[in-house]
């Protein structure tokens, strides 16, 4: 390429031949159908390299191309084009008085990325992106559009699909009447109060942060939807001030707390729509394991939290309604996920995620697709008990492996 592109984090930089920006549909179909290798990126915030095409590939972005968002007021569905990202796509929804039933931390990611990595938000009858997906639009490896929908029987394995059948050049998702959400924020809750379950369900999403510097947690974002009722927080205070996910931050640009109320897509992601991210200096991992696990896994991380703490900026814990869709690290069942967000040192964070994974063995942890993690891929693949007919619909749709990445062949497709 004749440009540097980068992720988000600048940790990867991508070793493609050619970077490729269509600006109609016609010419991303004809891009495709010429192209060897194609890997889509999105809005580059992944932090491993499943968007990495290789040297002899083409990397795709789908931001040049018209960004359609269509409302359909009386089916209650919006279809939004391959590049359109959440805050985008928010806006327009609540301009029809619609809302989406959920959103991640961070709204100016792209909604296809999200979906196809199996990204989330939080609450414990919140699904993850991917669930209110009812159509996905492709571009296959032969250039041509594929339509599938949730009748068809492929569909579990369309939506979180890694990128790995095509390019998603459009998403239907369901929508359901706006709502408004109030977000309440406590502060120090000790472990050993910790009543997991029943915290997790006090609001429409909750989340648990803490730097592992001590036993327990600095904050608990709750976000209640108003039309529902909050119970009072006897395990810790209310914070005193605006609050940022890592300690010692500025909270200028987290969304509206102590308690007033604001439309859905301004107070479900943490981080304001108006304030655009620069490149981050972090790393980040993250694991999905059953929810009944979740006091084992945040005790075997105290066991090991000297070790986690000097390199981490913050931890969340969070909640994902278990869902159908092959491989969603949520698939099959009701989640806890912990996310951690490490410093900007790939040295001295990997030896860490390793010491993590140790220490959450035995609890049938699947990392997110899209972050830092060093499980096998024999380990991996064992998690994931619909991956064959993942892999037969990949072997289907892209009989060449035009998408199959190493990252893709060697979790998905090793004998291809």
């Amino acid at each position: 390429m004749t440009e540097t592109v980068t992720n988000w984090a600048g940790n990867i930089t991508y070793t493609a031949k050619e970077l490729h920006r269509p600006h109609s549909l016609d010419a991303l179909r004809a891009l495709v159908a010429e192209s060897a290798r194609v890997r889509v990126l999105g809005s580059g915030h992944s932090f491993n390299e499943i968007a990495e095409p290789g040297p002899e590939g083409v990397l795709l972005s789908l931001a040049e191309l018209p960004s359609r968002v269509d409302v359909d007021t009386a089916a209650r569905t919006v279809r939004a084009g391959g590049g359109v990202r959440y805050a985008e796509l928010a806006r327009v929804v609540h301009g029809h008085r619609l809302a989406l039933p959920n959103m991640a931390s961070l709204p100016h990611i792209s909604v296809a990325g999200s979906v196809a990595t199996g990204t989330h938000g939080s609450g414990v009858t919140n699904g993850s992106l991917a669930a209110p997906v009812r159509e996905v639009e492709l571009v296959t490896a032969d250039g041509e559009t594929l339509l599938i929908g949730r009748e068809d029987a492929r569909f579990g394995g369309a939506v979180t699909s890694l990128g790995a059948l095509g390019v998603v050049t459009a998403l239907t998702l369901a929508l359901e009447p706006a709502f408004e959400v109030e977000q309440h924020v406590f502060t120090e809750l000790p472990l050993e109060r910790l009543e997991f379950e029943t915290i997790a369900a006090m609001a429409y999403s909750v989340s648990l942060f803490t730097d592992w510097a001590a036993p327990g947690f600095r904050q608990v974002w709750l976000k209640r939807r108003t039309d529902q009722p909050l119970p009072g927080f006897p395990w810790a205070a209310p914070a005193t001030e605006k609050m940022h996910p890592v300690p010692g931050m500025p909270a200028v640009n987290c969304t509206d707390q102590f308690g007033v109320p604001g439309p859905w897509h301004e107070r479900l992601p943490h981080f304001r729509a108006e304030f655009t991210p620069s490149s981050g200096a972090e790393l980040q991992s993250e694991y999905l394991l059953p929810r009944p696990y979740a006091m084992d896994a945040l005790r075997a991380l105290d066991a090991i939290r000297t070790t986690v703490a000097p390199v981490l900026q913050t931890c969340e814990v969070r909640t994902v309604a278990a869902d159908e869709q092959w491989l969603s690290p949520s698939y099959g069942r009701e989640t806890v996920a912990l996310h951690f967000t490490w410093v900007e040192d790939t040295a001295a964070v990997l030896p860490v995620v390793r010491r993590v994974e140790e220490a959450l063995e035995g609890l049938e942890a699947r990392p997110h697709w899209g972050k830092v993690f060093t499980m096998p891929a024999e380990v991996l693949r064992e998690r994931y008990p619909r991956i064959g007919d993942f892999r037969e619909l990949a072997q289907s749709l892209d009989p060449g492996g035009k998408f199959a990445n190493a990252y893709v062949r060697d979790f998905i497709n090793p004998l291809s």
